[in-house]
């Protein structure tokens, strides 16, 4: 359902991989029921068009389904703690002129990497809480 890295990508405005995420929603929060009428199916042959009208923007994702936003904070909390370290630990090493100039050139580049996905991370936690 999400390709081959199983992971959705997110950006400051919107779910970039917003059809895979739409679907995968779908699927995990719907009964039992529903889930063995969708597999009848082949999914959904008429919200095809419905789908198309939507994105899944900052202001959509925020509207979703408790369900959907219970599954999404989960999710977002457990990525959150795969990382070795926290968004202040992050933006205090940033902000530490002389720690920072410390690391190599690779490791600054990791470091504002891990930090903008936090951010867009902690971002998302607001969004569906």
């Amino acid at each position: 359902m999400v390709g081959e890295e199983g992971a959705f990508v997110l950006g400051w405005e919107e779910v970039l991989t917003e059809e895979e995420l739409s679907v995968t929603l779908k699927v995990l929060c719907m009964s039992e029921e529903e889930f063995k009428e969708y597999k009848e199916q082949d999914g959904w042959e008429d919200d095809s068009e419905e789908e198309e009208n939507s994105t899944l923007s900052n202001e959509a994702l925020s509207r979703l389904k408790p369900p959907c936003k219970k599954l999404l904070y989960d999710s977002v909390l457990l990525t959150l703690q795969s990382y070795g370290s926290d968004l202040k630990a992050e933006q205090d090493l940033l902000n530490n002129k002389e720690a920072y100039e410390k690391l190599s050139r690779r490791e600054q580049q990791a470091l504002h990497v891990r930090y903008g996905q936090k951010r867009i991370l902690y971002q998302l936690l607001e969004l569906v809480q």
